[in-house]
């Protein structure tokens, strides 16, 4: 089935969906969801809005991600993927993490992956984060990373969590394997990060 085609200019002129960005707009501000955040860039990349507006959303969605994980760290809690508000500043959080990788600034991508990896209650998604860190440490570049490392054909694009590359070309306990001394290496940082916390 086709998915019918977005008429972009109808949308600019159409009351409704105006009304419908003005309101998530407020909602953010009196809110400061994030989760609403990325409703409001998705539709405000539909109507092609200014580049400076997709910045603004943009940085508000960044800055509440890293409050919101700051808040999790000093309370010794969990991103708790079930949670929408949560699952969207995971994901702002990991969105910039690649976007270091992807710009060769592996120490800052680094750290952050194994602070997801610390911070996201869900077992499978620290793996893949403490994965993703992995591949840093072994000096793999990020296109190296995406086309020798990275399957996308098995997302499922209906699953809350496809923003994350969870799916590998080996299956996860042979990827640990193959980058063994990288994972250690991530373990020890995330284990250290962690006793500072405490202390």
């Amino acid at each position: 089935m086709q998915t019918p085609e977005i008429h972009v200019e109808e949308l600019k002129k159409d009351p409704e969906f105006l009304a419908n960005i003005k309101r998530l707009e407020e909602e953010c501000k009196t809110e400061q969801s994030i989760a609403k955040g990325y409703q409001l860039l998705d539709a405000q990349l539909i109507i092609e809005a200014p580049e400076e507006e997709i910045n603004e959303i943009f940085t508000f969605i960044v800055n509440n991600a890293f409050d919101l994980l700051a808040e999790k760290l000093s309370t010794f809690q969990t991103f708790d993927m079930e949670s929408e508000e949560d699952r969207a500043a995971a994901r702002a959080i990991y969105e910039h993490a690649i976007q270091l990788y992807s710009e060769n600034n592996a120490k800052g991508a680094k750290e952050i992956f194994l602070i997801l990896s610390h911070s996201i209650g869900k077992h499978s998604l620290k793996d893949a984060m403490l994965l993703h860190a992995a591949v840093v440490i072994s000096g793999t570049s990020f296109d190296d990373f995406i086309d020798t490392l990275v399957d996308v054909s098995k997302v499922e694009e209906s699953d809350p969590l496809a923003f994350f590359i969870q799916t590998f070309t080996y299956p996860v306990a042979e990827m640990f394997a193959r980058f063994e001394k990288e994972v250690a290496e991530g373990r020890e940082e995330i284990r250290l990060f962690a006793a500072s916390q405490e202390g």
